[in-house]
C-alpha cells in the first residue's frame, strides 16, 4: 500500500527504473509500445499526462490525477502489461521495474514548471543528446510545437509562459544552471 495518498486534482511526478538499473527498452519498438500502453492506461478521465520522458533504464511522468486509486486502476495494470510483453519478447522472467513506482507530489505552480523542465532536460543531463529537442521519446517536441502528439496535455504548463519560445528558453536556462560554471559561456 502506497504511503502517500494521491489526491484527485493533485499533480505528481511518477517515475520508476529498471531492476538493478537495467534497461527497460531493448528494441526500438519497445519505446513505441510503452507510449501506446501509456495512452491505453493513462486515459484523460483517470490521469492527465502533462509531460513525460522515457530513458533507456527509467521513465518520468508529470501527471494530474483525475480519479481515486490511480495506482490500482492505472499505474499497476500499466506496469504489468508492459512487463509481461517485454518478458515474453525477451524470453525473460521476473520483475522489469525496481519495485513499485515512485511518486512525489508537486506542491505549487513553480514546482510544476521546474519539474517539466527537469523531465525534458533528462536526456541532455544524461549525455544522450545535446539539446532536449533531439530526444524523440519525451513530450518536449509537443511543448515547442514541433510535434502534434495526443499524449501530453501541455496547456497546463504552457499557460504559465508568454509563448512556446519562452518555455523553450526556460528549459534551456534550467539546463544551463546544471552545468559547472566553467562550462557556461558569457
Amino acid at each position: 500500500m502506497r504511503k502517500e495518498k494521491l489526491i484527485t486534482g493533485g499533480y505528481y511526478h511518477i517515475y520508476n527504473r529498471g531492476v538493478n538499473f537495467e534497461n527497460i527498452f531493448f528494441q526500438e519498438q519497445n519505446w513505441y509500445f510503452f507510449l501506446d500502453r501509456l495512452k491505453r492506461y493513462f486515459t484523460p478521465n483517470k490521469v492527465e499526462i502533462l509531460a513525460y520522458c522515457l530513458m533507456p533504464n527509467h521513465y518520468h511522468l508529470l501527471v494530474q490525477v483525475k480519479t481515486d486509486d490511480i495506482g490500482i486502476q492505472v499505474v499497476h495494470p500499466f506496469a504489468i502489461s508492459y512487463t509481461k510483453a517485454i518478458n515474453k519478447q525477451q524470453e525473460r522472467v521476473g520483475p522489469l521495474f525496481q519495485g513499485p513506482y515512485q511518486v512525489r507530489s508537486v506542491n505549487n505552480p513553480n514546482d510544476l514548471i521546474h519539474l517539466s523542465s527537469y523531465i525534458h532536460n533528462n536526456p541532455v543531463a544524461a549525455g544522450f543528446v545535446q539539446a532536449p529537442e533531439e530526444w524523440e521519446f519525451s513530450s518536449y517536441l509537443e511543448y515547442i510545437g514541433e510535434r502534434r502528439g495526443s499524449l501530453p496535455k501541455v496547456e497546463i504548463v504552457l499557460t504559465r509562459f508568454k509563448n512556446r519560445l519562452a518555455y523553450a528558453d526556460f528549459v534551456k536556462e534550467g539546463l544551463d544552471k546544471r552545468l559547472p560554471p566553467t562550462l557556461l559561456i558569457d
